[in-house]
Protein backbone atom coordinates (compact mmCIF):
# COMPACT_ATOMS: atom_id res chain seq x y z
CA UNK A 1 0.00 0.00 0.00
CA UNK A 2 2.83 2.35 0.71
CA UNK A 3 3.29 2.49 -3.18
CA UNK A 4 0.24 4.18 -3.53
CA UNK A 5 0.57 6.09 -1.09
CA UNK A 6 3.51 7.90 -2.43
CA UNK A 7 1.62 7.68 -6.09
CA UNK A 8 -1.21 9.39 -4.59
CA UNK A 9 0.88 12.38 -2.85
CA UNK A 10 2.76 12.62 -6.31
CA UNK A 11 -0.26 13.04 -8.19
CA UNK A 12 -1.74 15.69 -5.66
CA UNK A 13 2.27 17.52 -5.92
CA UNK A 14 2.14 17.42 -9.52
CA UNK A 15 -1.08 19.11 -9.90
CA UNK A 16 -0.54 21.87 -7.81
CA UNK A 17 2.99 22.18 -9.89
CA UNK A 18 1.34 22.58 -12.63
CA UNK A 19 -1.06 25.22 -11.54
CA UNK A 20 1.83 27.30 -10.07
CA UNK A 21 3.43 27.11 -13.73
CA UNK A 22 0.04 28.49 -15.14
CA UNK A 23 0.56 32.24 -15.41
CA UNK A 24 -2.87 32.92 -16.30
CA UNK A 25 -4.80 31.30 -13.00
CA UNK A 26 -2.55 33.06 -11.21
CA UNK A 27 -3.45 36.23 -12.44
CA UNK A 28 -7.05 35.41 -12.19
CA UNK A 29 -6.51 34.53 -8.54
CA UNK A 30 -5.14 37.75 -8.12
CA UNK A 31 -8.38 39.55 -10.36
CA UNK A 32 -10.79 37.37 -8.33
CA UNK A 33 -9.14 38.65 -5.04
CA UNK A 34 -9.27 42.41 -6.19
CA UNK A 35 -13.32 41.71 -6.55
CA UNK A 36 -13.68 40.76 -3.72
CA UNK A 37 -12.16 43.12 -2.19
CA UNK A 38 -13.82 45.71 -4.01
CA UNK A 39 -16.91 44.25 -2.72
CA UNK A 40 -15.88 43.82 0.79
CA UNK A 41 -14.88 47.38 0.87
CA UNK A 42 -17.87 48.93 0.04
CA UNK A 43 -20.21 46.74 2.28
CA UNK A 44 -21.12 44.53 -0.54
CA UNK A 45 -21.68 40.30 0.10
CA UNK A 46 -20.23 37.49 -1.12
CA UNK A 47 -22.14 34.67 -1.74
CA UNK A 48 -20.84 31.14 -2.36
CA UNK A 49 -22.62 27.64 -3.79
CA UNK A 50 -21.65 24.20 -4.78
CA UNK A 51 -22.92 20.83 -4.40
CA UNK A 52 -20.96 17.80 -2.81
CA UNK A 53 -17.85 18.63 -1.79
CA UNK A 54 -18.10 21.92 -3.44
CA UNK A 55 -20.50 23.01 -1.34
CA UNK A 56 -18.10 21.97 1.68
CA UNK A 57 -15.73 24.18 0.13
CA UNK A 58 -18.30 26.93 -0.54
CA UNK A 59 -19.12 27.09 3.28
CA UNK A 60 -15.39 26.81 4.39
CA UNK A 61 -14.60 29.95 2.13
CA UNK A 62 -17.88 31.71 3.96
CA UNK A 63 -17.23 31.03 7.51
CA UNK A 64 -13.55 32.44 7.15
CA UNK A 65 -14.51 35.44 6.22
CA UNK A 66 -17.20 36.07 8.41
CA UNK A 67 -15.29 34.18 11.70
CA UNK A 68 -11.73 33.81 11.45
CA UNK A 69 -9.25 32.96 8.59
CA UNK A 70 -5.58 33.43 10.28
CA UNK A 71 -5.80 36.24 12.77
CA UNK A 72 -8.57 38.50 14.15
CA UNK A 73 -9.87 40.97 11.93
CA UNK A 74 -13.96 42.87 11.61
CA UNK A 75 -16.51 40.48 10.12
CA UNK A 76 -16.64 40.10 6.13
CA UNK A 77 -20.10 39.54 4.69
CA UNK A 78 -19.78 35.83 3.07
CA UNK A 79 -22.95 33.61 2.73
CA UNK A 80 -22.95 30.14 1.76
CA UNK A 81 -25.90 28.96 -0.13
CA UNK A 82 -26.08 26.15 1.91
CA UNK A 83 -29.42 26.83 3.94
CA UNK A 84 -31.17 23.21 3.84
CA UNK A 85 -34.61 24.76 4.23
CA UNK A 86 -34.26 26.89 1.03
CA UNK A 87 -32.78 23.93 -1.04
CA UNK A 88 -35.32 21.28 -0.35
CA UNK A 89 -38.01 23.96 -0.25
CA UNK A 90 -36.82 25.46 -4.04
CA UNK A 91 -35.59 21.92 -4.90
CA UNK A 92 -39.07 20.29 -4.33
CA UNK A 93 -41.13 23.09 -5.62
CA UNK A 94 -39.17 24.55 -8.61
CA UNK A 95 -36.44 21.71 -9.43
CA UNK A 96 -33.16 21.26 -7.91
CA UNK A 97 -31.41 22.94 -10.74
CA UNK A 98 -32.86 26.46 -9.00
CA UNK A 99 -32.11 25.93 -5.99
CA UNK A 100 -28.83 28.34 -6.25
CA UNK A 101 -30.71 30.80 -8.73
CA UNK A 102 -33.43 31.11 -6.30
CA UNK A 103 -31.52 32.58 -3.37
CA UNK A 104 -29.39 34.94 -5.24
CA UNK A 105 -32.43 36.44 -6.74
CA UNK A 106 -33.82 36.86 -3.10
CA UNK A 107 -30.27 38.27 -1.68
CA UNK A 108 -28.12 39.43 -4.44
CA UNK A 109 -27.33 43.10 -4.77
CA UNK A 110 -25.33 45.26 -7.60
CA UNK A 111 -21.79 45.33 -6.28
CA UNK A 112 -22.10 41.84 -4.60
CA UNK A 113 -20.10 39.26 -5.83
CA UNK A 114 -21.08 34.79 -6.47
CA UNK A 115 -18.69 32.50 -5.85
CA UNK A 116 -19.63 29.38 -8.12
CA UNK A 117 -17.28 26.01 -7.65
CA UNK A 118 -17.95 23.29 -10.15
CA UNK A 119 -15.13 20.85 -10.30
CA UNK A 120 -16.45 20.01 -14.14
CA UNK A 121 -17.87 23.53 -14.78
CA UNK A 122 -20.65 22.29 -15.79
CA UNK A 123 -23.47 21.59 -13.27
CA UNK A 124 -26.65 23.34 -14.08
CA UNK A 125 -28.24 24.57 -10.55
CA UNK A 126 -24.34 27.02 -10.60
CA UNK A 127 -24.64 27.64 -13.87
CA UNK A 128 -28.09 29.19 -13.45
CA UNK A 129 -26.94 31.33 -10.50
CA UNK A 130 -24.20 32.69 -12.42
CA UNK A 131 -26.50 33.73 -15.01
CA UNK A 132 -29.14 35.24 -12.64
CA UNK A 133 -26.25 36.97 -10.67
CA UNK A 134 -25.12 38.75 -13.73
CA UNK A 135 -28.83 39.77 -14.71
CA UNK A 136 -28.83 41.48 -10.94
CA UNK A 137 -25.29 43.37 -11.83
CA UNK A 138 -23.25 40.70 -9.31
CA UNK A 139 -20.20 40.42 -10.49
CA UNK A 140 -19.21 36.36 -10.69
CA UNK A 141 -15.99 34.31 -10.17
CA UNK A 142 -15.81 30.66 -10.75
CA UNK A 143 -13.67 27.99 -9.58
CA UNK A 144 -13.51 24.82 -12.14
CA UNK A 145 -11.40 22.43 -13.22
CA UNK A 146 -12.24 21.79 -17.20
CA UNK A 147 -10.99 24.33 -19.63
CA UNK A 148 -13.61 25.49 -22.32
CA UNK A 149 -16.64 24.53 -19.60
CA UNK A 150 -20.26 26.52 -19.65
CA UNK A 151 -19.20 28.04 -16.35
CA UNK A 152 -15.75 29.47 -18.39
CA UNK A 153 -17.93 31.27 -21.21
CA UNK A 154 -20.14 33.37 -17.97
CA UNK A 155 -17.76 34.05 -15.41
CA UNK A 156 -16.18 37.50 -14.72
CA UNK A 157 -13.31 35.30 -13.54
CA UNK A 158 -12.80 32.18 -14.03
CA UNK A 159 -9.99 30.08 -12.33
CA UNK A 160 -9.85 26.73 -13.84
CA UNK A 161 -7.42 24.62 -11.87
CA UNK A 162 -7.22 21.15 -14.05
CA UNK A 163 -6.05 18.34 -11.19
CA UNK A 164 -6.27 14.74 -13.43
CA UNK A 165 -8.28 12.55 -14.10
CA UNK A 166 -10.73 12.83 -10.83
CA UNK A 167 -12.67 15.58 -8.99
CA UNK A 168 -10.97 15.24 -5.67
CA UNK A 169 -7.28 16.55 -7.42
CA UNK A 170 -9.37 19.69 -8.64
CA UNK A 171 -11.13 19.73 -5.08
CA UNK A 172 -7.57 20.09 -3.50
CA UNK A 173 -6.49 22.71 -6.25
CA UNK A 174 -10.02 24.58 -5.19
CA UNK A 175 -9.26 24.77 -1.41
CA UNK A 176 -5.51 26.11 -2.29
CA UNK A 177 -7.16 28.97 -3.78
CA UNK A 178 -9.88 29.67 -1.55
CA UNK A 179 -6.97 30.04 0.87
CA UNK A 180 -5.17 32.58 -0.96
CA UNK A 181 -8.21 34.41 -2.28
CA UNK A 182 -8.65 34.77 1.58
CA UNK A 183 -5.31 35.85 2.29
CA UNK A 184 -5.15 37.90 -0.51
CA UNK A 185 -8.36 39.90 0.89
CA UNK A 186 -6.92 40.25 4.38
CA UNK A 187 -3.76 41.74 3.32
CA UNK A 188 -5.19 44.34 1.16
CA UNK A 189 -8.01 45.45 3.66
CA UNK A 190 -6.52 44.84 6.62
CA UNK A 191 -2.86 45.02 5.75
CA UNK A 192 -2.39 41.65 7.11
CA UNK A 193 1.33 40.36 6.83
CA UNK A 194 1.90 36.91 7.05
CA UNK A 195 5.42 35.06 6.85
CA UNK A 196 5.88 33.27 3.52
Amino acid sequence: MLEHVKASLTEAKTALENLLENEAAMGKIVQAADLLSECFESRGHVYSCGNGGSMCDAMHFAEELSGRFRKDRPALGAIAMGDGAHITCTGNDFGFEEVFSRFIEAHGRSGDVLLGISTSGKSENVIRAVRRAKELGVKTICLTGKPNSALSELADVEICTPGGRFADRVQELHIKVIHTLIELVERKLFNETYEV
